[in-house]
């Protein structure tokens, strides 16, 4: 395990990782964020650094990787209003990104990819990333885990289409992971819903509170049908899907240097790698 995890490694050993080239850094990205009555507030953060491992192992024995500490605090605002949330805004968000990002290539890092088990990250993400790859040359690519499995979800989620917040999906993998931390005396409370919750609006951007979305218990959801079984295989699966990630060397490629001098009046073809 040691192998992988950057925090049990002496320097030395991580400039000898470093200078095997083309090295991955793979930094997980979570929240400090209410999960409900029934989940600790670190469950994002902990589920993040559990994939980002898992796949790291599945690749390590071909390619040069190391996982970072999970990044515990993300953008969630949203969830303030229930108390237990530390949120970052923007501006700080995508700094200790594009900061971590200079490090990882002063230090000889080709790649860096992003494990975020947050939604409330995806779109700072998106931006974030695309900002950080044109400013140093580097390709950074964020990961969506629970995204890359829809078949899976779909097979194995008895109670809801897919991820919400809290939920079986997410009760099922911190029974997995972690079942001393889950409640589960509270999933009844957690379950139930307070009245007048906004629905998604996929078409329409703008920010609503969890006070708003899941008023009540700050559960979008039925956690009471998760199960260690379904965590286990949802964790399988997710792992496979990022360490095909890591061995993808299309997402890999040199970011094209679009904001170059001249750049409009060269080539149109893509950007050596």
């Amino acid at each position: 395990m040691a192998g992988i995890e950057w925090a049990r490694l002496t320097a030395p050993e991580i400039r000898a990782v470093a200078a095997r080239g083309n090295a991955l850094a793979v930094l997980p990205v979570g929240a400090m964020e209410q999960h409900g009555p029934h989940l600790p507030v670190i469950t994002d953060s902990r589920v993040a650094w559990e994939l980002a491992a898992a796949g790291a192992r599945l690749v390590a024995d071909e390619m040069p990787v190391l996982v970072l500490p999970a990044m515990w605090t993300g953008m969630s605002e949203h969830h303030l209003p229930f108390g237990g949330t530390i949120s970052l805004d923007y501006a700080a968000f995508s700094g200790v990104l594009r900061s971590v990002a200079r490090s990882l290539r002063a230090l000889g890092f080709a790649r860096m990819l992003i494990v975020n088990a947050h939604g409330g990250n995806d779109d700072p993400l998106a931006v974030a990333c695309r900002e950080i790859a044109h400013e140093l040359g580097m390709p950074v690519v964020a990961a969506k885990p629970w995204s890359m499995i829809p078949q899976t979800l779909a097979a194995v989620l008895e109670k809801q289409p897919g991820v919400q917040h809290a939920c079986e999906a997410e009760t099922s993998i911190m029974l997995a992971l972690a079942p001393e931390l889950v409640r589960t005396e509270q999933l009844e409370l957690a379950a139930t819903q307070g009245p007048g919750a906004i629905a998604n609006r996929p078409a329409l951007s703008r920010v609503w509170s969890f006070a708003e979305r899941a008023p009540g218990s700050g559960v979008r959801g039925d956690p009471r049908a998760g199960t260690r079984e379904k965590g286990k295989i949802m964790l399988a699966a997710m792992a496979e899907a990022l360490a095909g990630a890591m061995r993808d060397a299309t997402l890999w490629r040199t970011p094209d240097p679009v904001w170059s001098p001249g750049r409009g009046l060269g080539s149109t073809g893509p950007a050596p790698s």
